[in-house]
Formats: structure tokens, sequence, C-alpha cells
């Protein structure tokens, strides 16, 4: 257990035990505020970080170096998020990235949306989806097995964190710009969070969260 005095009421509720995945978490409605809250119901999670770099200030004594850092933490199974970080060291600062990733945690769902595919297993994505960050747009296509996930490296460490194992990207804008082209494709990601078919989608193998061992088989 996670030695923590919950701030919030959502922090209070989990340490009771009266909510106990992070699916009922996210259902309350309630903010996320505290990363105890993720490392109590999602233990397995797996962080990356997607970019560090110096950034200067200029201040009376000269100038001085900070870091930013952008990070990305998923349980490679319906959950992920994305954090970003200033600080004067680079290993306290990729904590704080982690800690903030932790509370912009989503759902997302899966599906097979791929046409060429119609295996009806949650390894793609169950309809497109476009998200913009700045001067960035990406678009997410269902793709069907085995074509894995086909698209940059930043892309590619958000998608695979939460869980997606075949997918199809497309982008435009200046996708060098690494912070934007990270939270071009969480915006995305959310979309998924967010959408509501107008079709039972348990009958079309759509699935939200998490589905453990063994649930595309």
């Amino acid at each position: 257990m996670v030695d923590w005095e919950p701030r919030t009421k959502l922090g209070r509720l989990v340490l009771e035990g009266k909510i106990t995945s992070m699916s009922e978490a996210l259902k309350q409605k309630l903010p996320l505020k505290e990363p105890e809250i993720v490392d109590i119901l999602l233990p397995e999670l797996e962080d990356e970080v997607i970019d560090v770099r110096m950034v200067q200030r200029m201040t009376d004594s000269g100038r001085r170096p900070r870091f930013a850092v952008v990070a990305a933490i998923g349980n490679k199974d319906g959950f992920v998020g994305i954090g970003k970080a200033k600080g004067k060291e680079v290993g306290p600062t990729i904590r704080k990235a982690i800690d903030d990733a932790k509370i912009h945690m989503i759902e997302i769902k899966r599906g097979c949306g791929s046409w060429e595919c119609g295996c009806g297993a949650p390894h793609s994505l169950p309809v497109e989806v476009t998200g913009k960050s700045g001067s960035v747009e990406v678009t997410l296509k269902p793709a069907p097995r085995g074509v894995g996930v086909a698209t940059g490296p930043t892309a590619k460490i958000l998608l695979e964190l939460a869980g997606i194992k075949d997918v199809w990207a497309f982008t435009s804008g200046h996708t060098r710009t690494t912070l934007n082209y990270a939270y071009a494709v969480f915006d995305a990601l959310k979309s998924l969070s967010r959408m509501r078919l107008p079709v039972n989608e348990e009958a079309l193998g759509i699935v939200s969260g998490t589905i453990g061992e063994g649930g595309e088989e």
C-alpha cells in the first residue's frame, strides 16, 4: 500500500477501498489531482521519457539553464497519460513529468475498425480519430492485424503504452516539434475516450480500458 495521506475526495475513496479500479475512478467525474491514486489502481504502469530539452532563462545574474521534460505513462492495456515539467535537474524533472502524466491519465477504447481485417478483437482502433496540438495534426486509422504501429517514434511510444497493437498514423504540420506531436497524438486518443457510438459496442468487440491477459483471444 502506498504510504500517503489523501487530500481529495477521490483520494480518500481510493484509500478506503471504495474505488478499486482506474475505470471506476475516472467515471466519478472527480478531479484526479494526486498521482498516488494511479500508483494504487494501476501498479503495473510503465513510463517513457519522450523528450528532454535544455532551456535557458535570462536573469539579472546571467543565463540560468533549466530542463524541459515530456514523459508518457501507460499500462499497455487501455490506459495512457502524458505530462510535462520544467526544473533545474534532469532526474527530479523527469519524476515531476511522470507525476503530471499520472494526473492526466485517460481510458481509451479499442476494437477492430479495419474493413480489411474484421477479426473482432480489440487490437486496433474502433474508428478513425484525429487530434491536434499547435500546428501539428495527427490522424489515427484502424489497421489489420500484423501491420504493427506504423508511425514515427514519438507517436509509437504513446500508442504502445496505450495498448494499441496495429494502427496507421498520418501527420501534417511541424512534426519535428516533439511536444506538439506528442500532444496531438494524445488528443486523438482522448477522442477515443469521449466517443459514443450509436450501436452496441460489445457486439462490435469494442472494449474500454483494461482487457487483461488473453483478452484478445
